[in-house]
């Protein structure tokens, strides 16, 4: 299979969908990499890595998407992308459609296969290929987060640690998953008292067996979110509902209950924020402030750690790539349910129910389209 790596055009996103040593595993095994000059320069991959690995160097975009019959990249398509998809080609990347309906209607309009890395899911129900930047992405919630609590990025002007005769910052974790439980041992590292709140009992006890009672775990509800929101110094927003929009847990009123100068940081951002006051920020001006409350809501957090996050994402999608370069498509989408879960859109129809819910399209079923097939 020809497979392209276009060089990724999200403002501040310098990772790549394959890192020189992925693309030496798929040459090897007999497939084509095209990739476009200048791809992996973000995490240090000159095109003489790329071509020493077996890959292709080609000048510009257009000739990626046009050489390609699967397009491995890390972040959604841009506007300026969307008329070099094709309906004869399949596009493997990060693409959170809940929250983009114009991209939504240009993959329906392209005929793409557009599979997300977000809603693949293992044997156990886990998100494999989310995993990954969701670590990385919790432990630089509390790296920022405690910078934006510095007075002059507007903060309270409090030290997460706290020091000898003065109380360590208090840090309430919204969602006990893979992103709060590493946001929590970065908070814990630093010497912030912790709390996570989750609407699972199950994973509550998890997570107090896991810190061993170091952290404070509670039962997620309206009131109780509420009551430790208002004792925070920073407050991670780390909620997910698998290619759905997040829920809005803290509203507008509630900002006036919290303590000033306070930190919210919304991880779930690409899925439309769990902050009523969210919007999505870069990393050039990553906090703006709304009644007296600091707001860090980068859409590409992992962006700012390209390297570590780029081989971490390529350590998690590269068996995938394997398979779909190998194989079949309609046979591998048949045989493996959770990766036929990472089907979005196919033929120009919407089939994962999530995304069909958040702009009120109907949702085929892959089976359906698979019988077809």
């Amino acid at each position: 299979m020809k497979i392209g790596v276009p060089t990724e055009i999200k403002k501040h996103e310098a990772r790549v969908g394959l890192v020189p040593a992925s693309v030496k595993e798929l040459t090897a095994g007999g497939h084509q990499v095209v990739v476009q000059t200048g791809a992996g320069r973000g995490i240090g991959a000159m095109d003489q890595d790329y071509v020493a690995a077996g890959a292709d160097i080609v000048d510009c975009a257009k000739t990626v998407f046009e050489t390609a019959e699967l397009i491995v990249k890390v972040k959604e398509p841009q506007p300026e992308e969307f008329e070099l998809l094709r309906a004869d080609q399949i596009l493997f990347t990060y693409l959170h459609l809940a929250a983009d309906k114009a991209l939504t209607n240009a993959l329906i309009d392209s005929g793409t296969t557009a599979i997300a890395y977000e809603t693949v899911v293992d044997e156990r129900g886990g998100l494999p290929l989310l995993k990954p930047m969701s670590e990385i992405a919790g432990r630089l919630s509390i790296q920022a987060g405690a910078y934006a609590l510095q007075s002059h990025n507007a903060g309270a002007g409090v030290l997460l640690g706290g020091a000898a005769g003065v109380a360590a910052a208090e840090v309430v974790i919204i969602g006990g998953g893979v992103v709060g439980t590493n946001a929590a041992k970065m908070a814990l590292g630093l010497g912030a008292r912790v709390t996570i709140i989750d609407r699972s009992l199950e994973r509550l006890g998890v997570l107090d067996d896991l810190f061993g009672g170091q952290v404070n775990t509670v039962y997620a509800t309206a009131a109780a979110i509420t009551e430790w929101s208002t004792k925070a110094d920073l407050i991670v927003g780390a909620v997910l509902v698998p290619g759905a929009a997040a829920p809005r847990l803290i509203t507008r009123s509630m900002l006036k209950d919290l303590r000033r100068g306070a930190v919210l940081v919304d991880v779930a951002i690409d899925q439309g924020g769990c902050f009523e006051t969210s919007r999505p920020t870069t990393h050039d001006t990553p906090t703006y402030v709304v009644d007296d409350i600091v707001h860090y809501c980068v859409a590409n957090m992992p962006g700012g750690v390209p390297k570590t996050s780029a081989l971490a994402l390529n350590n998690a999608t590269l068996p995938y790539i394997q398979r779909l370069a190998d194989g079949d498509f309609a046979h591998l989408m048949r045989k493996d349910k959770g990766f036929a879960a990472g089907l979005n859109i196919w033929q120009g129809k919407v089939t994962h129910p999530a995304v069909a819910n958040a702009f009120d399209l109907q949702c085929t079923k892959p089976s359906k389209l698979l019988r077809a097939a």
